[in-house]
């Protein structure tokens, strides 16, 4: 895991070195400082002369000067190399989600994805910061006090001995109790996210039907949850204050009553005023660095939780990978399903789709017809590989599409799917989605082929006019007609509408099948519909029924042969009109 996380160093690896090396300048500088005071503070009490004192000062100044320096330089380089960390971080997510297939992206939910880009990232970031910075300075901080009140102040540096111990039983009882919380919230976040991700997406059918109240309900239950889990962990978290103060108090009692002791005893001989001041600040030294050490432990474990879901996406392989020697061409638009079965996954225990034979020639029309949930969608997927088929194979071109380079195949296989989707930003800036090189002429021409020009050039801004985000300010049967308009620009092979034209009236609906025919005669297209009308006059008409062919042909041998067909067909028909 610590060796996929550290790639993303990759060009901050200068500061995230030199974050350490500033951190052990300060320190030495900062443990130097009690030993020249105690040695000021002894001098003085034994009547030196001024040249001692400014001596003495100087010597001060010039580490708490370098110190200085280094703290102001190190925090700047932790927080170039943290940031630009969690930057790369971000970035490798981003693209690794990218690559996914449609069976990857189901492994994780879209709330579960959202809360590792950003949640999970930025408790990576801020463990990373404390990595290279405070948990080199606490450590060293601590080895190097230790070290110093053993010289300075010798048998008093037992008081150490025995508060320490406490101090450690302490931070890790609090840390074994409080992980197991911090661990559990992150589930939690993401089903806090799903419900806000819902609510914003589906705003329209809440307030349609009503339901403000019961969200709002919902999403103060999720937000209840993680605070619950979260204000368990800080009632834990927080007795470490108290604990802290009561070792720092207890240190300073017992080496004041100690040293005065000795000093006492010894008649300042073994011990002197300036020891005993350079020991109760090596005492804070070190129960400070101890605190930091508490501190960078609970951090550490709490981003191990969120560290172990990033690299799990980092880690995910692709179900849909480019072969060895991929095909980089794609010969013409004919599609054939060879005995195909296919299961969203391997634990599923039925076919969405099974024993799927189908042949069809370059150019052809084939209409795709079947009631809720008979695969119709999940038919058209294989050919584009969003899932690749469990059994069997689906070839384009005469060629298994598992033996494409995938960009060479997608972009020959234009899907308009049921779900149509459009950008913020302008009309312009989505057709060219479709071709990036596209001109003016280009777009204005495929738009009336998709029956979009009019509406259009009724906005005041025409072909700039800007697409809200989801395309919210267009109505269904615009963002329809934008979307086939986009993917026409891809001038594919293949053409797929999935109820693409569900929203938009019979007459345009004809309008768009006519250009269609005419203008791109050479292209493959599957059109899944609900109309009978949008698809009775293809080459092939395709009765899907519970994941298999129920029936394949024309459509008036299906009117004849096909007892599905034709109560679809009765049924849209009565009273002598289609509806």
């Amino acid at each position: 895991m610590l060796k996929r996380l550290a790639r993303c160093i990759r060009e901050y690896l200068r500061d995230t070195l030199l974050t350490p090396l500033l951190m052990i300048g300060e320190v030495v500088c900062e443990c130097n400082i009690p030993i020249i005071t105690a040695s000021l503070i002894n001098n003085i009490e034994a009547g030196c002369s001024m040249d001692v004192i400014w001596n003495h000062g100087f010597r001060l100044l010039l580490f708490a000067v370098i110190s200085v320096t280094c703290g102001i330089f190190g925090g700047i380089t932790a927080a170039n190399a943290s940031a630009g960390f969690a930057k790369n971080l971000r970035h490798d997510l981003y693209y690794k989600v990218q690559e996914f297939s449609f069976s990857n992206i189901d492994r994780f939910s879209t709330s579960s994805l959202v809360t590792r880009l950003t949640t999970d990232v930025a408790n990576v970031q801020n463990a990373f910061m404390m990595i290279i910075r405070i948990a080199v300075r606490a450590p060293i901080m601590l080895v190097v006090a230790v070290i110093m009140s053993v010289q300075v102040g010798k048998k008093l540096s037992f008081v150490f001995a025995a508060t320490i111990p406490i101090l450690a039983f302490g931070l890790i009882l609090m840390a074994r109790l409080s992980m197991p919380l911090f661990r559990a919230v992150f589930k939690k976040y993401d089903r806090l996210n799903e419900s806000v991700q819902e609510n914003v997406q589906a705003m329209r059918v809440v307030k349609s039907f009503v339901r403000e109240d019961y969200e709002i309900e919902k999403f103060t239950a999720a937000s209840d949850d993680v605070r619950r889990d979260f204000l368990k962990a800080e009632k834990i978290l927080a007795l470490n204050a108290p604990l802290m103060q009561f070792c720092v108090y207890l240190s300073n009692i017992l080496i004041s009553f100690f040293a005065a002791k000795l000093i006492v005893t010894s008649g300042g001989t073994y011990l002197q005023v300036g020891t005993l001041a350079s020991m109760i600040t090596y005492s804070m030294q070190i129960l400070m660095s101890l605190m930091m050490l508490s501190m960078i432990f609970v951090m550490i474990t709490l981003a191990s939780a969120s560290a172990k879901r990033i690299v799990e996406v980092l880690n995910e392989t692709s179900d849909i990978q480019n072969p060895a020697e991929p095909i980089v061409n794609v010969a013409d638009g004919s599609v054939d399903f060879e005995n195909v079965s296919f299961k969203y996954s391997a634990r599923a225990e039925n076919n969405a789709l099974s024993h799927i034979n189908l042949h069809i020639s370059s150019g052809q029309t084939v209409g795709i017809i079947g009631g809720t949930g008979s695969s119709k969608t999940s038919l058209i997927q294989l050919i584009c590989r969003l899932y690749d088929a469990t059994e069997g194979t689906v070839k384009v071109g005469g060629v298994d599409v598992r033996q494409y380079d995938l960009e060479t195949l997608r972009n020959q296989v234009a899907v308009v799917l049921q779900k149509n989707v459009l950008f913020s930003g302008s009309i312009k800036e989505n057709l060219r989605w479709g071709d990036p090189d596209a001109t003016d002429e280009d777009m204005i021409r495929i738009c009336k082929l998709a029956q979009a020009h009019e509406f259009i050039i009724a906005h005041p801004n025409g072909y700039d006019t800007y697409i809200e985000q989801g395309g919210t300010n267009v109505s269904g049967g615009q963002k329809q007609r934008l979307c086939i308009a986009r993917a026409l620009l891809k001038k594919p092979k293949v053409l797929i509408l999935d109820d693409s034209t569900s929203a938009v009236d019979t007459r345009t609906d004809a309008l768009i099948r006519q250009a269609l025919r005419t203008e791109i005669p050479d292209t493959t297209k599957f059109i899944i519909a609900q109309r009978i009308s949008s698809i009775q006059d293809a080459d092939l008409i395709v009765v899907m029924d519970g994941g298999c062919i129920n029936a394949a042909g024309t459509h008036d041998q299906l009117l004849k042969s096909n007892q599905i067909y034709r109560e679809v067909y009765e049924s849209q028909n009565k009273a002598g009109g289609e509806q």
